[in-house]
């Protein structure tokens, strides 16, 4: 291959050009991005961005010397607008193509949104530029912030949010947080972190609407109750960045459709990070996002799959001081035992604590508050376990 395009200047994108490079490709590497910002870290946006205790300097992921090595063409700040496979061309939104051997697709997820959230004083949090417009509102004094949604990025929010003196509720339709990754047990003991730092939890409920006219007010619940509101910060999920990919003969449901090895059903284009459907899942993790491209590279050098990127699943989350590690596949019906620390009054003891989800006699998950270490050393075995179920798999 001559040139190798990466569609998306996302943390997936920019390993998937240090693979490129590791992995023996000297040809035209060419980057295209949307936003006008070399690749950053996203983690922090919700968490010391927002809070002032990091600058934009420590977001970055490439430096200088880095960029220069690497040797790509970045086209920055300009969305792809279509992927013509047969012409092996990408249509750039200012009218240029890009001419290409092979595609990575990278072009991560963006933030859902609610009908009438462009009112001022409403929210997302997905990038650089809404964590910017976000901190600068929060730093004009003390307000009332409702935070809709009580998944990760919505309970680091309204943490760092609490953290800055600010008035913050949660609203979540679930009848408890994170239920669906953690179960109801081990979501019970988020919601206790909740209360503990000081923000009310509002769940079981939706929300019907948002007031004002310029400028937002409230917060309409479908049960009728109406939260005071001075900001809504919406954290209710993201959705692919697919719809450049329509007719491209791409297959396309909750992101784009791959083999375990990151291949699509087009030769030489893999996708990779938070647009890929790897093997029937789509993972929005980081570990996913690093360890994704170095299969999907060396299976688009080959031209074919020759390598797996299946792997435990794995993702952390910062919350009101506490540091929340999970690694597995958990599912309903399984077992939940803690096994090191305690709860006190419903929430994490000092100390934290460490949980195993079990299965028929063996462990499917770890969930740890508080437990780095021990975590580590269980996460270690699930995927020893799973490197030697992959090894019986194959076997029989």
């Amino acid at each position: 291959m001559r040139t190798v395009t990466i569609v998306g200047a996302s943390l997936s994108g920019l390993y998937a050009a240090r693979e490129l490079r590791a992995q023996g490709y000297d040809g035209r590497l060419v980057i295209v991005g949307d936003e006008p910002h070399h690749p950053y870290d996203r983690p922090p946006l919700s968490k010391d961005f927002l809070t002032g205790r990091a600058d934009e300097t420590r977001l970055a992921l490439t430096d200088t010397e880095e960029t220069t090595e690497l040797d790509a063409q970045w086209i920055l700040g300009v969305r792809a607008r279509a992927l013509d496979a047969r012409g092996r061309t990408v249509l750039l939104d200012d009218g240029r193509t890009v001419s290409t051997d092979g595609v990575v697709i990278a072009t991560g997820a963006s933030a859902r949104r609610l009908p009438g959230d462009t009112l001022a004083g409403v929210h997302t949090l997905r990038t650089l530029d809404d964590a910017r417009a976000l901190r600068e509102e929060l730093t004009r004094g003390p307000c009332r912030v409702v935070v809709i949604g009580g998944g990760f990025i919505g309970a680091e929010t309204a943490s760092s949010c609490s953290s800055l003196g600010h008035r913050v509720t949660v609203v979540e339709a679930a009848p408890l947080p994170l239920v669906p990754q953690l179960g109801a047990e081990m979501a019970a003991v988020c919601a206790a972190l909740h209360r503990g730092g000081g923000v009310d939890l509002v769940t079981g409920t939706g929300v019907s609407g948002l007031r004002g006219t310029s400028a937002v007010t409230g917060v309409d619940l479908t049960d009728g109750r109406t939260l005071p509101a001075d900001i809504v910060i919406v954290g209710i999920g993201a959705t692919p960045n697919t719809a450049w990919l329509a007719g491209s003969s791409l297959a396309l449901h909750d992101g784009v459709l791959c083999d375990d090895g990151c291949a699509t059903a087009l030769p030489q284009v893999v996708a990779v990070g938070d647009v890929a459907c790897v093997g029937g899942t789509r993972a929005e993790h980081w570990t996913s996002a690093t360890q994704q491209p170095r299969a999907a590279v060396a299976n688009l050098l080959a031209g074919r799959t020759v390598e797996t990127a299946t792997a435990v699943p794995y993702f952390w989350s910062d919350q009101y001081g506490a540091r929340i590690q999970f690694a597995g596949r958990r599912a309903d019906g399984d077992a939940v035992r803690i096994t090191e620390g305690e709860l006190s009054d419903g929430a994490p003891a000092e100390g934290g604590f460490l949980a195993r989800y079990e299965r028929d006699g063996r462990t499917t998950a770890v969930l740890a508050v508080d437990r780095p270490r021990p975590f580590m050393r269980a996460r270690r075995e699930l995927a020893r376990g799973a490197g030697e179920e992959q090894v019986r798999s194959a076997a029989r």
